[in-house]
């Protein structure tokens, strides 16, 4: 039944791959759960037991550590979907799972670093002219200038950038296999032309040939930890702590807002499903705009 659950939402949800690792861990430990209380099968699970597995989960015991509300929460999501399957697929004739709901979890605002903050990291990169140098300059900028996701970029290909006059956009390749046209800024496309043209020939010759944009010292597709170390190193020289590839994301949709960007253009931008999901950059803004108000106004502490 796992195997079967997994290959549906790989194929008709079509989630990522780091997603559905993430599942099968979790009802693995769902399914070791069961068996331990004696239950054999799905049709047998009543609402104690997916209740009991939740507090597990919180828990933690020796072969686990306790899991914080958001990581529960992921679990109780995939155990839920599980037993929806197995009801719509006739292997339980109900669903326990039904008004098990997930921990609450606490709100947290996306962090963001400040423009100023965002420039010293981009000339961390280097002024030498050397391929790395001129690679890692045009992943930070497509990263910052189109708030692309670390997978959305290192999956970009060579023909996802637009090279017509006055159309300088990328295709994004978003979950799900969503795909969304983002503006190229100057900056962006500045980098990019000088790593094409200066760059990455001299580094693709290293490899057996690959339509990936960025490309590793080997010629072939920079990984996901190849580019989070590209960007650790930067913000290393930059003097910077704490910076990873989403929140260059969060402070792109937050400089757009602070700029007047309409927050439904942020959420294309972005990729975002749900207007929801975005609407939490712009309580950054509000905090942003008391902060000021305090430093500002004369009579903002009385």
């Amino acid at each position: 039944m796992l195997s079967s659950y997994l290959a549906h939402l790989a194929v008709e949800r079509g989630l990522s791959a780091n997603t559905l690792a993430s599942y099968r861990r979790d009802l693995r430990r769902y399914l070791d759960h069961l068996r331990a209380r004696g239950l054999a099968t799905l049709a047998d699970v009543k609402e104690a037991d997916v209740v009991a597995f939740l507090s597990a989960l919180r828990e933690g015991d020796d072969q686990h550590p306790a899991l914080v509300a958001s990581s529960a929460a992921r679990a109780v999501s995939a155990v839920r979907g599980l037993h929806r399957f197995a009801l719509r697929e006739g292997v339980s004739g109900h669903d326990p799972a039904h008004d098990v709901r997930p921990p609450r979890q606490l709100r947290r605002l996306p962090k963001a670093i400040s423009v100023a903050e965002v420039e010293r990291l981009l000339a961390a990169c280097g002024p030498e002219e050397s391929p790395l140098a001129l690679r890692n300059r045009a992943l930070l900028e497509v990263l910052y200038g189109t708030g692309a996701r670390i997978s959305e970029a290192v999956g970009l290909a060579v023909d996802d950038v637009s090279h017509d006059p006055g159309q300088d956009q990328v295709r994004l390749r978003g979950k799900g296999g969503r795909m969304r046209l983002v503006p190229l800024g100057r900056y962006a496309r500045r980098a990019l032309d000088a790593y094409l043209v200066r760059a990455r020939p001299a580094i693709a010759a290293h490899g057996r040939g690959t339509p990936a944009l960025f490309l590793n010292a080997r010629g072939g597709r920079l990984t996901r930890q190849g580019a989070w170390e590209v960007l650790q190193a930067a913000a290393e020289r930059a003097g910077l702590s704490g910076v990873s590839p989403h929140m260059l994301r969060h402070s792109f949709a937050t400089h757009l807002l602070d700029g007047g960007a309409d927050v439904r253009v942020v959420q294309e931008l972005l990729g975002h499903a749900s207007v929801t999901t975005t609407q939490v950059y712009t309580l950054v803004t509000v905090d942003r705009l008391r902060e000021v108000y305090a430093a500002a106004h004369p009579r903002a502490l009385n």
